[in-house]
This record gives C-alpha cells, structure tokens and sequence, in this order.
C-alpha cells in the first residue's frame, strides 16, 4: 500500500515506522529541522515501546512531488487542519482515503469542503509521542492503536484492507460502524488528562494519586459525556470504566502532548480540545464548570507563550 503521513511528530512518526518497517511504501511529509534531521539519519522512534529507525526514509515538505497514494494518515495539528488539507489534494487518487486522526472531534468534517466525501474517514488515534530532536520521536506509553471509519457507518472493503495493512505492522486498527461515537469516546479522557496535565504542568502520575486532583479527571470526563449526549452522541453506561483504568494504568511520567507543548512555550491546541466542550456546553445548556476553570487558566498560553 502506498501511504503518506501528514503530519510526521508524535502520531504520525509512530505510525508511518511501523508501516515502513513492516514494507509499505510510506512517504512522511514533515518541515523544517525535523525534516532535515530524517533525511540525514532517518526517523527514529524511541519510548515505552522500543526503538524503531527507519532509514533510508521517504520524506518531503511538497506534497505535490508525491503523487497519489491509497491511504493517508492525517496527523497535522488543529490548527493546521484547512491548510494541510489543500496542501495534500494532489495526493487524491480515485480511492485514496484520508483518516485524520488528530485530537478532537471535527477535523474529518474541516476537510470535506476541501477533499470530498468519497475520501474522508473518522478517525481516531491512541498513540502518545514528541517530537524531542530533529528526527527523533519519543512515545509514551505503550499503546499503538487506531480506530477509524466511514463517516456514513458503512463497513466497507477498504476499511478491512486498511485494517489488515496496519495490523501486519504491529498496529492495533479497528475499524469502527460509528466513528463519531468513537471519536467522542477518546475525546472524553483527552479533555481530561490534556487539561490537568497543562494547567498543573505535571505528570499523570502527580495527579492521580492526589485526593484533591484525582477527582478532577472524573468531574472534566463527566461533563463531557454530558456535553456529547446533547449533541446526539449515544454513550453506552459503562463509556468511562476503560478511560478510568487508562488512566489509573498509564506510566507516572505518561504526560499528554499539549502539556508537554504547554512546557516548551508552543502553541496550544486548547480551544479545540477544553475550549470545544465550553463552547459545545453552552451553546446547549450544559454546565461545564471544571472545564471551563481549566480552559480559562490555560487559555493566556495559548498562542505559545513561555510556560
């Protein structure tokens, strides 16, 4: 299979590594010193999972060198979402399928405008990594896993084929009849975790054994449960007992992504993550208060300033 990654840091390094060693043609489309750094020494994948290095690597900043390919993992930042969606439309062949598979719950609905329905799946990643030299990506935590779908609910060939694919590479892929549903069940513990762990700028570990923090990650996961009910979302009753034990059997340093960007003075994802559940709540009437506490003290370090 011919795949692309945009976007090659803490989701997308991991994910095309295990692809490219396992055979697939992969192509990373990276920038700057990150990108210089892979076509020196290849991407190196280190952490909680082993080490990985992929070299010589396919890597490029022009999409449009690339041609089509059957299947891009898209892993950009929020931010970058629109952008990175035109810059990736010379990519489309006729059955290329795109699985965006950032933090949040709307990215594959940003892209439809650009590439079209008949490419853009739903998405979800659990893979935790950083971007911690040019070239080298550091996971946290062992999970490898993605969950993605058609937006329709079909159960489809191409999603078995994807599936097949990136299990052969050591990827837990599990394709989903209801990726919106799925896409708001992880969006449940990121809200959390993303949102202590920057707000106190601390490990995982810090908080879940503090009597006065621990409760904090119920409280925000309630309130987003709450929240995705009244946009439609169906939760079965027991939607929070994995994300309870995720979080109870993570490492102690395991530290979400936008804390870890949060320490080094970069630009947030925030108002698509804590901030969505804000707006999301009051736009129907649902209380968010400990989210909104916690997107309040975060939100003066949105742009990048220094933590």
């Amino acid at each position: 299979m011919r795949i692309a990654i945009a976007g090659s840091g803490g989701i997308g390094g991991p994910l095309g590594a295990s692809l490219a060693t396992a055979g697939q043609d992969v192509v990373f489309i990276a920038r700057g010193a990150h990108l210089a750094g892979m076509r020196a020494n290849g991407l190196r994948i280190e952490g909680d999972r082993g080490e990985t290095l992929v070299r010589p690597v396919q890597a490029t900043d022009d999409p449009a060198t690339i041609g089509p390919v059957d299947l891009v993992l898209f892993c950009v930042k929020l931010w970058d979402v629109e952008t990175a969606g035109e810059q990736i439309r010379p990519l489309m062949g006729a059955d290329t399928a795109v699985i965006p598979l950032q933090n949040g719950i709307d990215a594959s609905e940003r892209l439809l405008p650009i590439l079209g329905a008949g490419h853009v799946l739903g998405g979800v990643a659990v893979v935790t990594g950083s971007i911690v030299a040019p070239g080298v990506v550091r996971q946290s935590g062992t999970h490898h896993r993605i969950t993605f779908g058609e937006l329709d609910g079909q159960v489809t060939p191409r999603l078995e084929h994807i599936r097949n694919v990136c299990r052969a590479a050591g990827i837990d892929a599990v394709p989903s009849d209801n990726i919106v549903r799925a896409r708001w069940e992880k969006f449940i513990p990121l809200v959390a975790t993303s949102g202590l762990c920057a707000l106190t700028r601390r490990p995982i570990g810090d908080l879940r054994d503090d009597p006065d923090i621990a409760p904090l990650f119920e409280d925000a996961m309630q309130e987003v449960v709450a929240v995705g009910q009244a946009c439609g979302v169906r939760f079965a009753p027991d939607v929070l007992d994995p994300w309870r034990a995720f979080i109870r059997g993570v490492p102690p340093d395991w530290t979400p992504s936008m804390a870890i960007g949060l320490r080094a003075g970069q630009r947030l994802e925030l108002p698509w993550l804590g901030g969505k559940i804000v707006e999301l709540g009051a736009a129907h009437g649902v209380p968010t208060p400990v989210n909104r506490v916690i997107y309040a003290g975060l939100k003066p370090y949105v742009n990048g300033a220094p933590a």
